[in-house]
């Protein structure tokens, strides 16, 4: 059984220069080499739209048969373009995606794409102070994939809710440590530093990796698991 990925620079294997930045995708197989082989790729600037006409799609395609699964997580890249708004071209895409992903006798797994840690400036004093906020950075973009999966009958995995509570229970201090956060002179690709809240670490990515084996085993998608009965959602 193969799990095929596609998506953006969150999910991708970052080049080796930027370690420790790395996407989610690049630390599945750990939690995964036992029951499928990962097959990562995603790039790192990807829409739905670039993805094909640089040729990753049809490379993924090729690679899909009988019975594997095929997630795919995007939404950063493709908020930045106007023809790729959520309700239009995004979802378009993303339903051609997934019927030629079912003709080749493959599942595709949508993900509603993660959360960027931005979190919200609170009060100084008074009720509001302790309550903490985040952005909710990728509009309608979530909304529109957990829409299409119900419309089309597939497993979801809603990431987006998903990183937006791991981020709010860890705290701002806390979670900063899942993301790429470096002092100046402490990195040699970013010698004047980087504090970037979109781009997860090491650390962060192996987090949302160990999410993701996780709710495909719940969702019966697994190898020896629950056969699935209807799309889930989480």
């Amino acid at each position: 059984m193969k799990i095929l990925l596609a998506g953006d620079s969150t999910v991708a294997n970052c080049p080796t220069h930027e370690y420790p930045m790395s996407g989610w995708g690049a630390q599945l197989a750990p939690h995964s080499y036992t029951w499928a082989a990962v097959h990562n790729f995603a790039k790192g600037g990807a829409s739905t739209e670039s993805f094909r006409e640089e040729g990753l799609w049809d490379r993924l395609l090729a690679e899909a048969g009988e019975g594997d699964l095929v997630l795919i997580q995007f939404g950063h890249n493709d908020q930045k373009k106007q023809h790729l708004a959520a309700r239009t071209g995004y979802a378009a895409n993303l339903r051609t995606m997934a019927g030629e992903v079912q003709n080749l006798g493959a599942l595709p797994v949508l993900c509603t794409p993660v959360e960027r840690r931005h979190f919200l400036d609170r009060p100084s004093s008074g009720a509001a102070a302790a309550e903490q906020r985040l952005e909710q950075s990728l509009e309608d973009y979530p909304e529109v994939v957990r829409e299409i999966a119900l419309e089309l009958g597939l497993p979801v995995l809603d990431l987006n809710a998903w990183t937006r509570r791991l981020y709010l229970q860890l705290g701002r201090e806390e979670s900063a440590p899942l993301f790429c956060h470096f002092e100046p002179g402490s990195h040699a690709y970013w010698p004047d530093g980087l504090a970037d809240n979109t781009h997860f670490s090491q650390q962060g990515a192996a987090v949302v990796a160990g999410h993701v084996a996780a709710r495909l085993r719940e969702l019966g998608l697994v190898p020896g698991s629950l056969v699935r009965t209807a799309a889930g959602r989480g």
